[in-house]
């Protein structure tokens, strides 16, 4: 029997009992959307939270002393670290917005230049970053976050643009709205000049600098956060025994490869729990399969009186389980696809993704190698489950089916 022979025939088994082969393929089905599903889902907030870190935060590092970085103390370790690409301090401060009924908590950084292209900040999402002239003269402006401008101003970005808001002893205008990760509601982010801070916060308000370095492009980050702690201890004259003089030193990767490997670790569950479909469908074909086969006895012994061997009657029973399960396979493919999409729309909207830490929309990440596996689970399911019945239609005797009513 020919491969095109076989194809029709499957096709016309499964037209004649179409109620019964929808049913039958609907484990299937639903093994297969999901695995597309939740997989897309998982990918998709994995990718948000990691771009709510900016596209630098494998390279990123951060340093905190309790003896504090001086821009000297900065130039130092970029010359003598070869490592680090960019290196610079951020000027923390803390200070509170009043307006109408509400009060707002505001967090103020203050950034030259060169870290605000460490932390993304210098392509922000509507307006403009300030300039170089700005940063050095110290001037009001400032960036404020994509929440803090939707809390402020409205859903509409751009009417945050030219606004000020009064911070500390005085007020700045915003020049530019960035992605500055999830914000509770109340908070704010502002991004400044450095000079800008010092001059709005007076002694009353405390600043704490911390400094943020971005490493070069397949440096091994370990080694180089041990390098840089232990040129900091050289130049302050610290002990790392002496618990006053504490330096810490940390990356972004350690908790990029913890959320991937508690990611990668939801997905295999969520897998396994489809693969409890997959074989829940499985069996569904086989038990379809037998019925089948001892529903069409007589038509098994026309073939083999007809010259058809049992290699013809096994390949036969096999296409057509095969069949239903790759028809199957592109439903749940379809299926998976548009709930997928469904899933991220709920997730967006209803704040779960801002609880995580991630900030804006989410679009899932579709895997064509996770679709083409969950595919050949599938025909794998129709040849594995399909051929017990097959070898069984295969086996029967030619007289007993002819006389079989």
């Amino acid at each position: 029997m020919s491969i095109r022979d076989l194809i029709r025939e499957a096709l016309h088994s499964l037209e004649s009992n179409k109620g019964r082969s929808l049913l039958t393929i609907l484990g299937i089905v639903i093994g297969i959307a999901s695995v597309i599903a939740m997989t897309s889902l998982i990918g998709g907030i994995q990718n948000g939270l990691i771009n709510s870190l900016g596209l630098n935060a494998a390279r990123m590092i951060q340093i905190y002393s309790s003896e504090n970085l001086t821009d000297s103390d900065i130039e130092k370790l970029r010359k003598t670290i070869p490592q680090i690409e960019q290196i610079g301090i951020i000027d923390n401060a803390y200070t509170d917005y009043q307006k109408g009924d509400t009060t707002y908590n505001v967090s103020t950084e203050g950034m030259d230049i060169s870290v605000l292209k460490i932390k993304g900040y210098d392509e922000p999402l509507c307006g403009r970053s300030y300039t170089e002239a700005e940063a050095k003269t110290g001037a009001r402006v400032a960036m404020i976050s994509r929440n803090g401008a939707e809390q402020l101003f409205g859903q509409n970005m751009e009417d945050a643009l030219g606004k000020t808001i009064k911070v500390s002893s005085g007020e700045v205008r915003i020049v530019g709205v960035v992605d500055n990760g999830a914000e509770s509601l109340g908070l704010l982010s502002l991004i400044m000049p450095r000079a800008t801070i010092a001059a709005l916060f007076t002694e009353s308000y405390s600043v704490f600098p911390s400094v943020t370095a971005l490493a070069r492009e397949g440096a091994d980050i370990d080694e180089l956060c041990d390098t840089i702690k232990t040129k900091i201890q050289e130049f302050k004259g610290l002990s790392g025994d002496d618990e006053s003089g504490d330096v810490m030193v940390s990356s972004m990767k350690s908790a990029i490869d913890a959320m991937n490997s508690f990611m990668g670790s939801f997905s295999l569950i969520m897998g396994a729990v489809a693969g409890i479909s997959l074989l829940v469908g499985g069996i569904g074909i086989m038990n379809m399969m037998l019925t089948n086969v001892t529903e069409r006895i007589r038509e098994i012994g026309i073939r083999r009186a007809l010259g058809a061997s049992r290699r013809d009657i096994t390949a036969q029973f096999l296409a057509e389980s095969s069949a239903l399960c790759i028809t199957g396979g592109i439903l749940g493919v379809v299926i998976g696809y548009l709930l997928a999409w469904a899933l991220t729309l709920f997730a967006a909207n209803s704040g779960i993704l801002s609880e995580l830490g991630a900030s804006g929309g989410i679009a899932p990440s579709f895997s064509i190698t996770t679709v083409l596996l969950a595919f050949a689970v599938s025909v794998g399911i129709g040849v594995i489950f399909g051929f017990y019945p097959a070898r069984r239609a295969a086996k029967l005797d030619p007289v007993e089916c002819l006389r079989y009513q």
